[in-house]
């Protein structure tokens, strides 16, 4: 099967944790032919269909020369056998328009995952609004005086923004209110903008965990996130520690309720962010930590991601 990932540029791959090319290498090895695009390079044209310039790459196995192109050229998307939409956020202007091109290659007969539309209709932050029975006390307003009051019940709280990635503009304000009115001032805008207010969870400080759901089934390990000198994020781009785990009970009822709810909408891979009990974020655009877990639990994720992709194309395993 020919498989289009449409990603970052290869030449900014970590391979040492990138979850893409995990999925890649797992491609090749089962023999899928492999092939790269950027998002800008995705183009439509009335009387023709959704095309790219894309890179048809060979994996050299080495750790540094990694990549071999084996040829550039335009193709339509919908010649591939899948397509995997593995863009990182922001989710920005750009992003959004192309999930659009990418839903026409799916009305030209492209298979893309995760689905464009499903990109669109869950936002990683408020997606968890769906699903109030997993999450902890969370405010999502404009209203500065709401935030107040919020803060006046709960006493400590987490503020950040709605577009946010990697821990960025996340801010605790503890009991004594320091600085509440300038954080929010700054993360709202004057009112100009959205934000999102979630009670301070104290089990943060056993990890923010990264809990992986493939083809609406749990990856059974997920990676505690633990954060490192006095921060209160325990992203790894913050500097978090990564410490894989098996799932906790409430972990896996959380995956195993969403899990098919989700896929059901064409989100082949979700990640979701659990503190202590709480479903924190769903994350859908590119969700990480397959190498991680993989590393240290040598559970294959992205074997299991490729079986989903395989199964919902249809190709059988050799």
């Amino acid at each position: 099967m020919d498989l289009l990932f449409v990603a970052d540029p290869l030449e900014s791959f970590k391979i040492y944790k990138d979850t893409t090319f995990t999925m890649m290498r797992e491609a090749q090895k089962r023999g899928h032919r492999v092939a790269a695009c950027e998002p800008e390079q995705i183009a439509w044209e009335r009387g023709g269909v959704v095309q790219a310039d894309v890179r048809s790459i060979t994996l050299t196995g080495h750790a540094t020369d990694w990549l071999k192109i084996d040829s550039t050229s335009r193709k339509p998307l919908n010649a591939f056998g899948a397509i995997v939409m593995r863009k990182d956020p922001p989710f920005d202007s750009e992003f959004f328009y192309a999930t659009h091109l990418l839903e026409q290659a799916e009305r030209e007969g492209a298979r893309v995952f995760n689905k464009p539309r499903a990109l669109r209709d869950h936002p990683e932050k408020l997606a968890i609004l769906e699903f109030p029975q997993f999450i902890g006390p969370t405010l999502v307003t404009r209203d500065a005086q709401a935030i107040k009051r919020f803060h006046a019940e709960h006493h400590d709280v987490i503020l950040k923004p709605l577009d946010g990635m990697g821990g960025m503009g996340i801010f605790r304000v503890r009991e004594d209110g320091l600085n509440l009115g300038s954080i929010t001032e700054t993360l709202n805008r004057e009112g100009a903008q959205t934000v999102m207010v979630q009670k301070f969870l104290p089990a943060i400080a056993l990890g923010d965990k990264r809990v992986l759901v493939i083809g609406g089934k749990p990856v059974p390990f997920c990676l505690a996130r633990i954060p490192q000198g006095g921060e209160v994020r325990g992203n790894l781009a913050a500097g978090g520690k990564g410490v894989a785990q098996p799932l906790s009970e409430r972990d896996r009822a959380i995956a195993e309720a969403l899990g098919p709810i989700l896929a059901a909408r064409g989100l082949l891979l979700v990640g979701l962010d659990v503190i202590g009990d709480s479903l924190t974020e769903i994350n859908v655009t590119s969700p990480t930590c397959f190498r991680e877990i993989t590393d240290q639990t040598g559970f294959d994720v992205a074997a299991m991601f490729i079986d989903a992709l395989e199964a919902s194309v249809g190709v059988a395993r050799a």
